[in-house]
């Protein structure tokens, strides 16, 4: 009678039956860990931007670029939204409650590394030239390797890596080809968020609404918590993203949205991002959000009159 309890304890059905099969669930994150990531995440950002500005002349000068009304602002908000990220995971994995928890921060502090870095070496060695998907693919059939072409290309890895560590934790249908198809959904949410850091607060807006269907999510709590650290200077036209902070934060959002989905939800995500980008290329996101009344007054929400 004991071994016959222990037997149906563990999941074997009537006398004859096979045992049933396990029914892979979402993984979601305990309220602890959200808060935590959410609260650390954006703390550190925001200590973090400060800090930037307390840095040696001869490395903020680095930084420095000219936005498009013709004002000086700083890329260092990218790096703070990193380092946001990456404090915002380690608190989150410090006050979960599932042994999940530790699994998705090491993936978010790859992703967020990962990406934030690849945006790095555009934001600092990348040219004004060959912008676009189309500028770096028309480069490169020239025989010409742009930074943004390897970015490109580190995001793809990234995304990969990224996509491979969520799937090890919670196995999804469809195996490496849901794999392959969530490490393309982080790769193009990288570059979806860049293609909005246009104007002041406009791609922390976009991470932001991207990010709460998802905040239950450590990857999903982290993004909105880092936007909201350092949302104040870019509103403020002080700082911007740059591709460092974009580049991480759509990252951050695709995996997000990866943890949640199987091979369906992944492959409509992929098919709305490839969509958005091939759109970027014939028309101004500007133009379109500026012919809308609703999404204007949203876009120009808490912006300083600099």
């Amino acid at each position: 009678m004991t071994a016959g309890r222990r037997r149906a304890g563990s999941g074997a059905g009537p006398a004859g039956a096979p045992p049933r099969a396990s029914v892979p669930t979402p993984m979601r994150t305990s309220v602890g860990s959200m808060m935590g990531s959410l609260v650390g995440s954006a703390v550190t950002s925001w200590a973090l931007s400060r800090l930037g500005r307390r840095l040696p002349a001869g490395v903020t000068e680095r930084w420095e670029r000219t936005n498009h009304a013709g004002l000086p602002v700083t890329l260092l908000e990218g790096p703070a939204w990193v380092g946001g990220a990456v404090g915002g995971a380690l608190a989150g994995s410090l006050l979960g409650t599932r042994a999940d928890v530790a699994g998705s921060a090491g993936s978010v502090a790859v992703v967020a590394l990962a990406a934030g870095a690849l945006g790095a070496l555009d934001d600092l060695t990348g040219g004004a030239d060959d912008k676009g998907l189309k500028g770096h693919l028309g480069a490169l059939s020239r025989g010409q390797v742009t930074t943004g072409a390897v970015k490109i290309a580190g995001l793809a890895a990234a995304g990969l890596v990224g996509a491979a560590m969520v799937d090890a934790r919670r196995p999804v249908r469809g195996g490496v080809l849901a794999t392959l198809v969530g490490g393309a959904v982080v790769a193009g949410a990288a570059n979806a968020v860049n293609l909005f850091d246009l104007r002041p607060g406009r791609a922390l807006k976009v991470t932001v609404l991207a990010g709460l269907p998802v905040l239950g999510t450590l990857p999903g709590a982290v993004a909105v918590g880092s936007s909201i650290g350092v949302v104040g200077e870019d509103l403020a036209a002080r700082s911007m993203l740059g591709d460092t902070g974009a580049n991480a934060a759509g990252a951050l959002v695709g995996l997000a949205a990866v943890e949640r989905t199987g091979l369906p939800g992944r492959l409509a995500l992929l098919a709305g991002l490839a969509a958005l980008t091939l759109a970027s290329e014939r028309v101004s996101f500007t133009r379109v959000i500026h012919g809308n009344p609703v999404l204007r007054r949203l876009d120009e929400w808490g912006r300083g009159s600099r």
